[in-house]
C-alpha cells in the first residue's frame, strides 16, 4: 500500500502528484551526455542511454516535464505539514533545482539555444520558465537571470510571429504557412502573463474571430495559407488547443472573458469527455485522450487550466464544479488504472484513463514520455482544485 492510498488519506492528491513526479522523474530523468548539472527526460522507456541520443528528443515535450516540476516545486515550497520538504526525500534533488537542471539541459540539447523552428514550442518553454522564475524569486534560489534571459529570448520570437497576416495571430512555424491556436493560445496567455494584455486580448479576439466554432463551442485547429494563396481552415478539434485559450482567458479577465471561460468549460464537458467507472464501479465522465506521441500531452494540458477554472471565484459555481469534476474524475480513474513497478515506488500510467496501465502498457512495452508527463499533469490539476477547495 502506497500513502497516496492509506485509508486517511483515500484522495489525498498531493501525495498521489508527488507519487506521479517520482515515478517519472526516475524511469526517464537522467544527466543530459553524464554532463553535471544538467537533466533530461529519455522520451522512452526501456531504452539505453545511447539508444535514445538517436531518438528525436521532442523540445515541447521537455518544456512540459518543466511546468510539471514547477507544480511538484510549489507543492514543495507550500506543504502544510513538512514546508521545504521535498517530494523524492531529503537526499535527494528539489523539484526547482531539477526544473533549473532541466532547462539547463533543454539548451544545450538544442545546440546551445532555446530557439527552434515551431512557435508553439517556444510559447510553452516561455510560460514554464516564467513559472520557475517566479518559483525561484519565492525560494530565493540563484537561476532567475538565466531564465529571465531565456524568455528574452523566446520573446523576441513571439513579437516576429505574431502579425497582422490573415488578420492577426501567431503562425506556427518559421514557414509562415499557418496561423493556428496551438500557437497563438499559449502566446497569448505569456502576453497576458507579463504585462502585454492588450497584445493578449488581441490574440484571443482573433482566436474568437477565426476559429471559434460557435456550434461545438470549442476552437478549430488553425487557418492554413495553400501553395495557391487559399486560405483553409483546419477544422480539427484538439483538447490541448482548449487549455492555454481558458488559461488566457482567466488571466486577462473582464466579464466577457469570463463569459467565453464559461462557456469553454461547458463545452469541453458536452464534447471532449468519456464514460468511465471509479475504482468501486461507480460511472463517471473523463477527459478523452488523444493516444501516444504528442497527443499524449493534449489532456493534461487542458487539464491545467480546468484547475485554474475550478478554483477562479469569478467564474459561475456550476462552471467551477463542472471544471473540478473533470479534472477529479479524470486524475481518479489515471490513478485507479495504475500499474505499479519497482517493488512499489514508480508507477506506469495508462494512455487512456478509461482503460487501465495494465492493457496501455503491459509489461515489457515501451513506455513514452508523453503519455506519464500527461497523468503526471492531471494529478497536479486535482492537487491544485484541491487545494483551492
Amino acid at each position: 500500500m502506497t500513502p497516496a492510498d492509506s485509508p486517511a488519506a483515500p484522495a489525498d492528491w498531493p501525495a498521489r502528484a508527488d507519487e506521479a513526479a517520482r515515478s517519472v522523474t526516475r524511469l526517464f530523468g537522467q544527466r543530459l551526455f553524464f554532463l553535471p548539472g544538467t537533466h533530461i527526460a529519455a522520451v522512452a522507456r526501456p531504452s539505453s542511454r545511447l539508444k535514445n541520443l538517436f531518438r528525436p528528443w521532442h523540445y515541447w515535450w521537455q518544456a512540459h516535464y518543466v511546468d510539471c516540476l514547477v507544480d511538484t516545486g510549489r507543492r514543495e515550497l507550500g506543504s502544510a505539514t513538512s514546508p521545504g520538504s521535498r517530494f523524492d526525500g531529503a537526499n535527494r534533488p528539489s523539484a526547482g533545482k531539477l526544473a533549473s537542471q532541466l532547462v539547463t539541459g533543454i539548451r544545450l540539447r538544442n545546440f546551445l539555444t532555446v530557439v527552434n523552428s515551431y512557435y508553439d514550442d517556444m510559447a510553452w518553454l516561455a510560460l514554464s520558465t516564467l513559472r520557475l522564475e517566479k518559483l525561484a524569486e519565492e525560494t530565493r534560489k540563484p537561476g532567475r537571470r538565466r531564465n529571465a534571459s531565456v524568455r528574452k529570448s523566446l520573446a523576441l520570437q513571439f513579437d516576429s510571429a505574431s502579425t497582422d497576416d490573415l488578420g492577426g495571430g501567431t503562425f506556427w512555424s518559421t514557414k509562415r504557412d499557418f496561423k493556428n491556436t496551438p500557437a497563438t493560445a499559449p502566446v497569448a496567455l505569456y502576453f497576458a502573463r507579463t504585462g502585454s494584455t492588450a497584445r493578449a486580448q488581441g490574440l484571443l479576439d482573433w482566436l474568437d474571430a477565426k476559429l471559434f466554432d460557435p456550434v461545438q463551442g470549442l476552437y478549430l485547429d488553425g487557418l492554413r495559407i495553400s501553395k495557391t494563396g487559399e486560405v483553409v481552415v483546419e477544422g480539427a478539434i484538439y483538447t490541448y488547443n482548449q487549455g492555454p485559450v481558458l488559461g488566457a482567458l482567466l488571466e486577462l479577465g473582464g466579464q466577457p472573458n469570463l463569459d467565453r471561460a464559461a462557456t469553454l468549460v461547458d463545452a469541453v464537458d458536452r464534447t471532449l469527455t468519456r464514460p468511465a467507472a471509479n475504482s468501486a464501479g461507480i460511472p463517471s465522465t473523463v477527459l478523452r485522450c488523444d493516444g501516444t506521441g504528442d497527443g499524449g500531452l493534449f489532456t493534461g494540458i487542458l487539464a491545467r487550466y480546468l484547475a485554474l477554472a475550478a478554483v477562479d471565484r469569478r467564474l459561475p459555481a456550476v462552471t467551477r464544479a463542472t471544471a473540478a469534476r473533470l479534472v477529479t474524475d479524470t486524475a481518479g480513474a489515471f490513478w485507479s488504472g495504475r500499474r505499479t513497478v519497482t517493488e512499489g515506488e514508480t508507477h506506469i500510467f495508462s494512455v487512456h484513463p478509461e482503460t487501465p496501465a495494465s492493457q496501455t502498457y503491459p509489461p515489457g512495452a515501451a513506455v513514452e514520455l508523453s503519455t506519464q508527463l500527461q497523468a503526471w499533469m492531471v494529478l497536479e490539476a486535482a492537487a491544485t482544485v484541491h487545494a483551492g477547495n
